[in-house]
C-alpha cells in the first residue's frame, strides 16, 4: 500500500477455574453500566474460547532496502527494536517481538530507475529477476539483512508478496498500471507463478529460510495507476488463475509454502460487493464450492483470507460493526480464518485522527491499540500485521522512523511501536483469545485476553480516557493465580515494567495507556 502522500513486576491474587477449549465465533459480549464510585470489573472466562492466534508481523517495505546496509551498531538497533524478546537488566524490553516478517519481492523498478515512473526512490523496488532471464540472489541486499535479523531474533514465520509482477512480465513493462487496468496477461499467470516459486526456492538456498506464506497480490481493487509505487488492480477470476498457477509451481518444486490470499484493500470487500463489481464478495468467490473461482480445494492453499483495515476505522462504533459482519460472513466458511495483513494510520478517520504529520506522540499509539483490539476481538482476526515497518516519511505509517538518507542516519521509535508491542510480545503464535467482559460500558476502556500455550494468561486493557481508572479482575472461584507483571505503554513509558499500587483487590490502570498484564494460569 498505500495512498499516502509521501507519503516493576507486580503481584496480586487472582482466583482461577480451570480452563477447558470451546469453540465459539461470537465476538465482544455487551458490556454493563458501572457505577462511578465502583471500580471496574474485569471478568476472564478461560473456559470460553475464540480464535487461536497465529502471529503479528510487519512488512520490510521499502525502507529495508536502504536500512540494512547502514552501520552495523544502528540496523542492529532497529531489528532489535522489532524483533527482540529480551529483557535488558533494569527490567525493560529490548523490541516488541514480532512473531512475522513480510519481505516484499520487488517487480524490478529500482534497476529501470527514473524511467520506471515511480518518482520517489525509496519506492522503488529491486529484483532477483534479470533482464535476461536469469536470477541474482544478491539483489535485495538490504532487506535479506533484515530476514536474517529476524531470524536470529527467534522469528520463525515468513511471507513474501510482491506489489507487483516483475517489469519483464507487466503488460506496459512498468510496475504500476494504466488507466486501472490489469497489469499482467492472462498468457503470463504461469510465468509468474514460476518466478514466485523461484524466489521462495532461491531465497531459501541463500540463506537457510523458507516463507511458510505467500501472498502473490495486494489491494487488487485498487487502480494503482499514479505511479506512487509498485502495484496493480485484478479481478477476482484473475486472481484465481494466478493462485492455481501459483499452487502448482510450488508443488512443482516440492515447497511446503501455503498461498494466502487476497489482500483486500478494506474489509468490506472480503463480505460484500462495495462498489467494485468483480472484485467482490471475496470470500464467497473463493472459498464457497459453488463459485468458478474456488480455490479452497487446492491442497497448498492457506484456510484463511486477508484483508487491510484502512478507512475502516472510525468512528469505533461503525469500525465495531463491519468487523461483526466480518466475522458473521467467515462463520458460514467452516475452519476458515481471517488475518488483518496490512495497516497504519491513512485518511482523517472521521475527523479523529489524521495520517500525514509523523506523530511520535501516545495519540497514535492508542488509536492502533484499539484498532488491533478491534481487529482481534470483533472480527476474530487471528493476525494482525502492519505495514511498513521502518519509515523516512513525515506520516504515521512507522513502528521506526529514520532519516531519509541511504547509507546512515538516525532512528527512533513510534508509540506505535509499543502500542502494537502491548500485544505481539507477550501474545505468542498459538495463544487462544479468552472471554474478557469489562462492566464500563464504555469505548473508552477496552479489554481482552489470551492464553497462551505455555498456560500464560494476557490481558491488555487500553484506557483510552482521560482519567485513570480502578480495576478488579474476576476469575471465578477455584485455584489462586501466580505473581503477575505489568508492562506499560504511555506518555511517559514505552512497554515499561509497571508498578500498579493494589488495595482490597483493585489496582489502577492510569489515563491515556496501554497495560499489559501477564499471569501463570
Amino acid at each position: 500500500m498505500q495512498f499516502y502522500q509521501p507519503i516493576k513486576p507486580w503481584v496480586f491474587a487472582l482466583g482461577l477455574m480451570a480452563a477447558a477449549p470451546v469453540s465459539c465465533q461470537a465476538s465482544e459480549p455487551e458490556k454493563q453500566v458501572v457505577s462511578k464510585d465502583e471500580p471496574v470489573t474485569i471478568r476472564i472466562n478461560p473456559t470460553k474460547t475464540y480464535q487461536t492466534i497465529r502471529h503479528f508481523g510487519a512488512s520490510d517495505a521499502w525502507s529495508c532496502q536502504f536500512a540494512g546496509n547502514w552501520p552495523a551498531a544502528k540496523k542492529n538497533g532497529i531489528a532489535d527494536l522489532l524483533f527482540s524478546r529480551d529483557t535488558l537488566s533494569d527490567g525493560h524490553l529490548k523490541g516488541i517481538g514480532l512473531s512475522l516478517w513480510r519481505f516484499n519481492a520487488g517487480g524490478g523498478t529500482a534497476e529501470q530507475g527514473d524511467g520506471s515512473g515511480i518518482k520517489d526512490e525509496w519506492r522503488r523496488a529491486e529484483s532477483f529477476l534479470g533482464s535476461d532471464g536469469g536470477y541474482d540472489w544478491n539483489k535485495q541486499a538490504g532487506q535479506i539483512w533484515f530476514l536474517n535479523a529476524a531470524k536470529e531474533r527467534g522469528v520463525k514465520e515468513f511471507l513474501l508478496f510482491p506489489n507487483s509482477p516483475p517489469v519483464q512480465f507487466t503488460v506496459n513493462g512498468k510496475g504500476y498500471a494504466t488507466a486501472g487496468q490489469p497489469n499482467l496477461a492472462a498468457d503470463q499467470f504461469g510465468k509468474f507463478g514460476d518466478y514466485l516459486a523461484d524466489v521462495v526456492d532461491g531465497i531459501r538456498k541463500k540463506t537457510g529460510i523458507t516463507f511458510q506464506y505467500i501472498s502473490p497480490v495486494n489491494e487488487p481493487q485498487w487502480d494503482w495507476s499514479d505511479g506512487g509505487q509498485e502495484g496493480t488492480p485484478f479481478f477476482n477470476n484473475q486472481i484465481a488463475a494466478m493462485t492455481r498457477s501459483l499452487s502448482a509451481s510450488l508443488l512443482k518444486k516440492n515447497l511446503s509454502t501455503k498461498i494466502n490470499v487476497a489482500e483486500a484493500g478494506q474489509i468490506e470487500y472480503l463480505y460484500s460487493e462495495h462498489n467494485r463489481q468483480g472484485r467482490a464478495s471475496q470470500i464467497s468467490n473463493f472459498f464457497d464450492k459453488n463459485s468458478t473461482d474456488y480455490i479452497g480445494n487446492l491442497s497448498n492453499v492457506l484456510p484463511a483470507i486477508s484483508g487491510h483495515s484502512y478507512f475502516t476505522t472510525s468512528p469505533y462504533q461503525t469500525a465495531v460493526e463491519k468487523r461483526k459482519q466480518l466475522a458473521s460472513r467467515l462463520a458460514t466458511v467452516p475452519g476458515l480464518e481471517y488475518w488483518q495483513s496490512e495497516y497504519c494510520i491513512l485518511g482523517d478517520n472521521d475527523g479523529e485522527i489524521k495520517g500525514e504529520g509523523r506523530d511520535l506522540s501516545i495519540n497514535s499509539g492508542l488509536y492502533i491499540a484499539k484498532v488491533i483490539h478491534n481487529d482481534l476481538v470483533n472480527a476474530n482476526a487471528s493476525a494482525w500485521h502492519w505495514w511498513i515497518a521502518i519509515s523516512p516519511y513525515d506520516y504515521k505509517d512507522g513502528l521506526v522512523y529514520i532519516d531519509k538518507n541511504k547509507t546512515d542516519g538516525n532512528f527512533q521509535s513510534s508509540k506505535m511501536l509499543w502500542a502494537l508491542g502491548n500485544f505481539s510480545r507477550f501474545v505468542r503464535p498459538g495463544a487462544v483469545r479468552v472471554e474478557a467482559v469489562s462492566s464500563l460500558a464504555s469505548d473508552g476502556l477496552l479489554v481482552s485476553s489470551y492464553q497462551n500455550t505455555n498456560k500464560e494468561l494476557v490481558t491488555v486493557i487500553v484506557n483510552s480516557d482521560n482519567k485513570s481508572q480502578e480495576i478488579k479482575i474476576d476469575l471465578g472461584s477455584g485455584k489462586q493465580g501466580t505473581a503477575a507483571k505489568a508492562y506499560e505503554t504511555s506518555a511517559e513509558t514505552d512497554l515499561a515494567p509497571a508498578r500498579i499500587q493494589t488495595k482490597d483487590g483493585t489496582f489502577s490502570v492510569r489515563a491515556r495507556s496501554i497495560v499489559t498484564i501477564i499471569s501463570q494460569l
